[in-house]
């Protein structure tokens, strides 16, 4: 089991490294948490809502002003190094994670901020490939020390738009605000609910004694069986639309239609493969409302059941793949009486982009030692060497 490392030994590390590589220690050090999503990162497009959590996997980015307009990239775990300067901010794919920080500097001087040459160091003991929102921290580490170091007059929602400008204009892809507002709002102990219907956010406490958190990277190379923009369309959209109720006795006060016959009827006019997922979008949303509901309450039983409903659900949208099932399977067989659903005492689920790579369980502090064994196991059936991290929420981008 990997254990996080100290903020005051990992900051001596990241000073070191940047004096090594620049001949000078860094004038600033932001620090950004690593993140996952407990349910619904797949339904955003329906503007519907995501429960994330900050976990404390730190991702640190360090600068120094420069003489000249050029910007310096040193990654350290990789041990690769990337240029660029103002006239030259293009996305290049052989410019690779790279791309995360000269993004932000686009996000910037896209909205007419005057930059001044940094130069870089990014460390993060857990690579951008294992997921866990190691790219967005980087990217949002980026955004707080070119703020400092230029000297930027940006309150919190400029640094969004700056953030949504380098996603969506640089990268040319959808903002998912849910990433973002994890690594910016965070708090120690709780999750971060976010409605894309507004775009708001709300910090949620989450406090469940003797448990553990365990983010899991199986290590499945991700094979994507099916395209999921596909499903993401403005026709199935306004089908979702059409299904949504207001209820004022609901949290966030709608849900989706639950009457069989209307169901069937609106979606009569996709084919059965659309209507499925469109039904686990749907499904995705009630288990985000029961998740919280379950936390609100300090009833374990309650949100384990929909966390382990959601993983169903995402196995049902073929998100997930067999090995991560089979992982799935052992954390529920922990329980003394794994076939009593009502009241489970550990949970756990695939989370990230899917089509393999990350779990995340909430286990009883008894079961961590039991739950390694199972990994042991995997490695043996399936020859993926599992790596766990032992984490819990914390707190959002700060400067050191």
């Amino acid at each position: 089991m990997n254990k996080v490392g100290s903020d005051n030994v990992l900051c001596d590390k990241v000073i070191e490294e940047h004096k090594k590589e620049y001949g000078k220690k860094p004038e600033a050090i932001a620090q950004a948490p690593g993140r996952f999503h407990l349910c619904g990162e797949h339904s955003w497009m329906f503007r519907d809502k995501t429960l994330s959590m900050a976990v404390n996997i730190p991702v640190y980015v360090s600068g120094s002003l420069r003489d000249d307009t050029t910007f310096k990239f040193n990654f350290v775990q990789l041990e690769e190094k990337k240029h660029a300067n103002l006239s030259s901010l293009k996305l290049k794919k052989e410019d690779k994670w790279a791309n995360s920080v000269k993004s932000v500097l686009y996000g910037f001087t896209s909205g007419n901020f005057s930059l001044k040459g940094i130069d870089f160091t990014i460390y993060t003991d857990i690579l951008p490939s294992a997921g866990f929102g190691i790219t967005t921290a980087i990217k949002v580490a980026s955004a707080w020390i070119i703020r400092e170091l230029c000297g930027l007059k940006c309150n919190q929602d400029q640094m969004i738009k700056v953030l949504e400008r380098a996603n969506r204009n640089y990268y040319g892809m959808d903002d998912h605000c849910a990433d973002t507002y994890a690594a910016l709002f965070s708090k120690d102990n709780s999750l971060v609910l976010t409605d894309y219907a507004d775009k708001s956010w709300e910090v949620i406490p989450f406090s469940f004694k003797d448990k553990s958190i365990i983010l899991t990277d199986a290590n499945v190379p991700r094979i994507v069986t099916w395209n999921e923009d596909s499903l993401m369309q403005p026709e199935n959209v306004l089908l979702l639309g059409e299904l949504k109720s207001r209820k004022a006795n609901v949290y966030g006060g709608w849900t989706y239609e639950e009457n069989p016959s209307e169901l069937n009827e609106v979606l009569s006019v996709v084919n059965e493969d659309t209507k499925r997922r469109l039904n686990c979008i749907m499904r995705e949303h009630k288990c985000v409302l029961d998740c919280v509901a379950g936390i609100q309450k300090n009833d374990f039983a309650s949100f384990a059941r929909a966390v382990n409903r959601s993983h169903d659900n995402m196995r049902d949208y073929e998100i997930s793949c067999p090995e991560i099932d089979w992982i799935i399977k052992r954390i529920r067989s922990l329980d003394e009486n794994p076939d009593d659903l009502r009241t489970p005492v550990n949970c756990g689920r695939i989370t990230g982009k899917g089509f393999g790579r990350g779990i995340y369980s909430v286990l009883r502090n008894e079961d961590v030692e039991k739950y390694r064994e199972r990994l042991a196991e995997y490695e043996r059936i399936f020859g993926f060497t599992a790596h766990c991290y032992d984490v819990k929420p914390c707190k959002g981008v700060h400067l050191i």
